[in-house]
């Protein structure tokens, strides 16, 4: 960092297991990518081609390179793994794999009917040559889904060689965790949680407000995935408690200056400042 600060958050070193900022690319040209690693790639984990863009993007093994000599591993958007599987060509996207010499695979199933156990019949395939993210969830707003079956998945998933299980929400983060207002289905993240460990869950969450719901409940170490480019930076301030939405939650108050303290502390009015 430029210069120092106390009481701020540890975070994770990478390479990291918790603490994940998963960056959605949407089609960056190959100096997008390199302006965005100059000021991003510090605090970026993995990349994620948004769905099926690298079909379609220009110059895909130069993309490709240039993540790669910056360390952050990169893989497929799992509706792409989904248009293979739906036209019966599996061994295709394995060869697809291997051609472009992929570390991870995302398998998801939000826009095709799949059964539970031919998807996890696919992550154990997938997991004995790269490292699996399984998707769970709808892409289908109409499509609600119990919490206990989102458990059941996920553990299910990560028995069958998944290394995290992705929170579907879309690009836009207004379906699976979420409402179509944005607004974060607390109840089904808490049940989850009661399962699956956090570290195991990477959590789709491109909107500001639900990386703050999220750092708020799990610390700055939460994984957080479908992140903009532009956004990734502003995403760890948030981590570290540098912008105003999380300016007080990882301050200890009792170490701040008194003229700062909650007046119930001091006995004399000042600027009140609430634990987050």
């Amino acid at each position: 960092m430029n210069y120092d600060l106390s009481q701020l958050p540890e975070r994770t070193p990478k390479p990291r297991e918790q603490g994940y900022t998963m960056m959605m690319d949407k089609g960056l040209s190959l100096r997008e990518v390199e302006d965005f690693l100059e000021v991003g790639g510090a605090y970026t984990d993995v990349v994620k081609l948004g769905w099926a863009t690298s079909y379609v993007v220009p110059n895909l093994k130069r993309k490709l390179e240039i993540y790669r000599a910056a360390d952050i591993p990169v893989y497929f958007g799992g509706t792409l793994f989904e248009a293979f599987i739906i036209r019966n060509q599996f061994d295709d996207y394995r060869r697809l794999l291997d051609t472009y010499g992929m570390e991870y695979a995302e398998v998801s199933d939000g826009s095709i009917d799949l059964a539970h156990e031919r998807k996890c019949e696919y992550i154990r395939e997938l997991s004995k040559a790269v490292r699996v993210l399984s998707e769970v969830g709808s892409k289908d707003a109409e499509k609600i889904i119990p919490p206990y079956k989102w458990i059941a998945q996920m553990e299910t998933e990560l028995a069958a060689g998944a290394i995290k299980v992705i929170g579907e929400a879309r690009e836009g983060g207004n379906v699976g965790l979420f409402r179509s207002t944005g607004e974060v289905r607390s109840g089904l993240v808490e049940e989850i949680l009661t399962k699956i460990p956090s570290e195991k869950i990477l959590w789709e969450a491109p909107q500001k407000a639900q990386q703050v719901w999220f750092i708020k409940l799990l610390g700055a170490n939460v994984n957080l995935g479908n992140i903009a480019p532009n956004e990734v930076v502003s995403l760890e301030t948030i981590r570290l408690g540098l912008r105003g939405d999380t300016f007080s939650h990882f301050l200890d108050m009792d170490a701040v200056d008194p003229m700062f303290r909650p007046a119930a502390k001091t006995g004399k009015p000042g600027t009140s400042m609430p634990r987050g």
